[in-house]
């Protein structure tokens, strides 16, 4: 144990004042979980998204984050036209300037974003191990919708939507995080060395010794005001237990000795290991299906919805990792080992990649920002998105969450790293206020006529 140990200021832990968000009220009847047969076909190929997501390995929340881009914009692309209050976002975002348009003729634009769905599905992951979940969902759809709409509509719709799909998949080559699915790790990066620096962790969430995509940072935006946003600041390395860096991390220290029962389920809840689930993205997208699902959403509120959040994960990602590779910072395990206690381990295993700024943190509150600019934020859900997962190695359940807001998600998503023990207190911070920006700017394009 380091004998300079003492909090300071110990505001240690009042961090933990403005959370447990997601809470039980006496005074609320909690809502049921949302069930697969509510789902209408937007949803249904949200869910078919991650599960391609999860059965393509190897898993990245980088490349998810940008498919889910792609996808939601994709959905949202192909139906637009169909709808007399909302209106395409090309020409408005950072070097799409349009996109095919539909004729005069009748569509059928379920089915126009059933092809976009499959075609661009297809195109991101032509390396999954279940492609029949996309051919089963896109002929079950093809087939229902054939008994009510003339063939010519069908062709003309699926025709359209495949064309939508592939010109967007084509803008899609030139973002710089093209196939990037085939190269995660790069051995041959050089991070800086020393005090503060990160170094890749002893036994981590990942077997790679090597760095998770440290260019990531430099990839297009989907939109231009996110592409220049300021890098946000930390404070400089000190082992002084006077400083308030080290405060950030005796915080954490603290923390993982006194984590209660439920603080370790949130812990678990928002770990969304990319090996075994979409990774936080992912758990993000799926965040979306639960509020479209359980408010009942048309077909276009429901795309807009996807759109807005693939689109706020992707550039939160690309702005998170353009922070975490400036500063290279470390994680809280090794600072503390080498300043605070010599014995510490942290609850939760360390992702492969830098720490300051928080992943968790800037996506959660991007797309928690985006959903909030199409529903009411004061809307109670359940996420039941690990309800059937098995307890993992520490033994914990999965439980499924009562949340009253859709911004309290990204609230636990962000304090979930604290109490794993993977972020500081201001890596969480910063992570948020940023990804309130990105989810800000995402709403403020014109989506509406």
């Amino acid at each position: 144990m380091h004998q300079n140990i003492r909090p300071l200021f110990l505001f240690v832990y009042i961090f933990s004042m403005v959370m447990i968000s997601c809470h039980e009220d006496s005074d609320t009847i909690p809502p049921s979980p949302i069930s697969n047969e509510d789902k209408e076909l937007p949803a249904q190929w949200a869910d078919v998204t991650l599960r391609i997501i999860q059965n393509s390995f190897p898993g990245s929340p980088t490349y998810t984050s940008r498919s889910l881009g792609y996808i939601g914009l994709t959905m949202y692309e192909c139906v637009v036209h169909g709808s007399t209050t909302h209106q395409s976002v090309a020409g408005q975002l950072n070097g799409l300037n349009a996109l095919p348009l539909p004729g005069a003729e009748p569509y059928n634009w379920k089915l126009v974003l059933n092809a976009g769905q499959a075609t661009i599905l297809r195109k991101l992951y032509p390396h999954t191990w279940t492609p029949e979940l996309i051919d089963a969902l896109e002929t079950t759809t093809l087939e229902k919708e054939k008994l009510n709409t003339a063939t010519t509509t069908v062709e003309r719709s699926v025709l359209y939507g495949q064309a939508v799909a592939d010109a967007i998949f084509t803008w899609a080559t030139q973002d710089g995080g093209h196939e990037g699915y085939l190269h995660h790790f790069d051995p041959e990066y050089e991070f800086p060395a020393g005090p503060g620096y990160w170094t890749p962790p002893i036994a981590g969430q990942s077997a790679s010794p090597f760095p998770l995509h440290p260019y990531w940072g430099n990839n297009r935006t989907f939109l231009t005001a996110n592409s220049t946003l300021p890098i946000p600041t930390k404070p400089a390395y000190s082992a002084d237990p006077g400083s308030l860096y080290y405060q950030y991390f005796y915080q954490v220290y603290y923390k993982r000795n006194n984590l209660t029962d439920d603080e370790k389920r949130i812990a678990a809840w928002w770990a969304d290991d990319p090996t075994q689930t979409a990774s936080p993205p992912g758990h993000s997208y799926n965040l979306a299906t639960i509020v479209i699902t359980s408010q009942q959403a048309d077909l276009f509120t429901a795309a807009e919805a996807y759109a807005k959040t693939g689109l706020a994960v992707a550039d939160a990602f690309i702005n998170c990792w353009k922070c975490k590779y400036t500063y290279h910072s470390e994680r809280p395990f090794p600072y503390i080992r080498e300043n605070i206690d010599e014995d510490y381990y942290s609850f939760w295993p360390e992702p492969p990649f830098p720490a300051f700024s928080s992943g968790h943190a800037t996506q959660s509150a991007a797309a928690a920002l985006a959903l909030m600019s199409v529903f009411n934020n004061e809307t109670p859900f359940v996420d039941n998105t690990y309800e059937f997962r098995q307890p993992d190695f520490q033994n914990i359940e999965y439980r499924s969450r009562i949340f009253y807001s859709i911004w309290a998600t990204a609230e636990e998503c962000a304090y979930s790293r604290f109490l794993g023990g993977i972020h500081t207190r201001l890596d969480n911070e910063a992570g948020t206020e940023q990804g309130k920006i990105i989810g800000t700017n995402v709403a403020a394009l014109n989506w509406k006529q």
